[in-house]
């Protein structure tokens, strides 16, 4: 199917002003899928996007999951031959709190002008449901323009992903055949900047673990024990200070053994003309450490790294209460990347502990999530439509990037579907996505409809 696109950008562009109105609709909805208190507004967000795609020509349904329940919608295209293209999104939303520090109420969006033009303020704008709206436009404008799509769609949003996906997988096996795409789209990343887009190629991964140490049956006074019986929390601090030696290298054994050689990628980013100061500034620092001899941007996209995100233990309350606690508990996360293997890097923990685990104390280690890490092929001919596509929207080739953070999803649809994903995304460094004042700017949300739009068409001609 070959149609001219300008006629869709126009119809976009003329009907801006109601995309964002109906953005504003979708974020109104409360949709916090990890709290049970907003389980009817989680539902509600579902069933409103439902509708979206309905009306536009889709056979879409809720479908139900051990939690949240999952929007599917299938659009047939054009008929005849052509490949069929799965969208995966998530209407799910971060929790709101911290209250105090929004600027004005999460679920009330409010548009503010900003140093880069007007942006949209509301729980929700980027991560995900502004991303995922945008293809829904883009969607809209070839079924009004055109009435009908260029290709074969399937649209998939899930509502758990802030939680951590648990429905993702047994979902996946058991509609693996409704599901059955050519490639994926996802939109759930950041562009270069603002007037530069980005692809990503490299994903890291994650595993997540939780390990707790336990030494005396209760709490003792410190008093009268101490000195005598092994603190777990002077202990399990005393391990994770090893973690890193003084080059900023992980210590557990094996960490670094599998690491695959990502060729001239590494090069390629060191030389790409990143701003680290602003970069930092964003998060309120000056100065960027972490493994020695290598650039910022290769030590947040293609080394593996291990970071504790929390210690519990003890006496935690207002005042004093001179307690050695029985039990020390600490939640780490591990960014992996190409050639890493979670089960080898979670036994390599297990050796690590038990070399410095004292007599009388013994500990339980949980995985708390794991995703492998994943790279995509830069010869893909879906890949190089996204290229094409972007380039005719900011009239600049994107930037072929790594991705810091994790997205289950993704490796989740290629291990059970046999899917590779096109990483499309519209944010922006500074969006303040999990924090308060999480905003999209809609220079962004309109360039990604437009991104989307143009990619339909792209899709429609690439030679599989």
């Amino acid at each position: 199917m070959n149609l001219p696109i300008d006629a869709i950008k126009t119809h976009l562009t003329d009907g801006f002003d109601q995309s964002v109105k109906r953005l504003s609709d979708l974020l109104r909805i409360p949709s916090i899928g990890t709290d049970p208190d907003y389980n009817t507004q989680t539902v509600e967000a579902a069933n409103w996007l439902v509708q979206q795609l309905a009306d536009l020509g889709f056979d879409a349904d809720l479908k139900a999951t051990a939690g949240q329940p999952a929007v599917v919608a299938h659009h047939p295209g054009p008929g005849g031959e052509g490949p069929r293209i799965l969208y995966y999104g998530h209407y799910d939303v971060q929790p709101a709190e911290p209250l105090d520090l929004w600027t004005t109420p999460p679920f009330e969006p409010v548009i503010v002008d900003g140093p880069r033009g007007k942006r949209i303020v509301a729980r929700g704008a980027v991560d995900n449901k502004g991303q995922s709206m945008m293809f829904i436009e883009a969607f809209r404008a070839w079924k009004n323009v055109y009435g009908t799509l260029p290709v074969a769609v399937t649209v998939f949003l899930e509502g758990e992903e802030e939680s951590g996906s648990p429905s993702l997988d047994g979902f996946l096996r058991a509609h693996k055949h409704e599901l059955q795409a050519d490639i994926c789209v996802v939109s759930d990343t950041n562009m270069w900047d603002i007037d530069t887009p980005a692809l990503g190629i490299m994903l890291r991964g994650l595993l997540y673990l939780e390990v707790t140490l336990q030494g005396p049956s209760q709490d003792l006074h410190s008093g009268l024990y101490g000195g005598a019986v092994p603190n777990p929390l002077n202990i399990l601090g005393k391990i994770l200070g090893d973690l890193h030696d003084e080059h900023g290298r992980v210590q557990i054994p094996g960490f670094y053994d599998d690491l695959v050689d990502l060729g001239d990628l590494d090069q390629v980013w060191q030389n790409l003309a990143f701003d680290e100061a602003a970069f930092l500034q964003n998060a309120g620092l000056s100065q960027s450490i972490g493994e020695a001899g290598y650039s910022t941007l290769q030590r947040i996209w293609s080394r593996p790294t291990c970071d504790i995100n929390g210690i519990i233990g003890g006496y935690t309350g207002a005042g004093a209460k001179t307690v050695i606690p029985e039990k020390a508990m600490a939640k780490l996360s591990c960014r992996l990347v190409p050639g890493q293997n979670a089960a080898n890097i979670k036994d390599g923990f297990r050796t690590f502990l038990e070399a410095r685990l004292p007599a009388g104390c013994r500990y339980e280690l949980d995985e708390l999530g794991a995703a492998p890490a994943l790279m995509v092929s830069t010869d893909s001919p879906y890949l190089k439509a996204a290229e094409t596509a972007l380039r005719d929207v900011f009239d600049r080739a994107p930037i072929l990037v790594g991705m810091g953070g994790s997205i289950p999803a993704v490796g989740a649809i290629r291990e059970h579907l046999g899917i590779e994903s096109i990483l499309m995304g519209f944010g922006l460094d500074d969006d303040r996505v999990h924090a308060p004042d999480e905003k999209f700017e809609l220079r962004c949300f309109q360039n990604g409809m437009l991104s989307h739009a143009v990619l339909l068409a792209k899709l429609a001609g690439a030679d599989a």
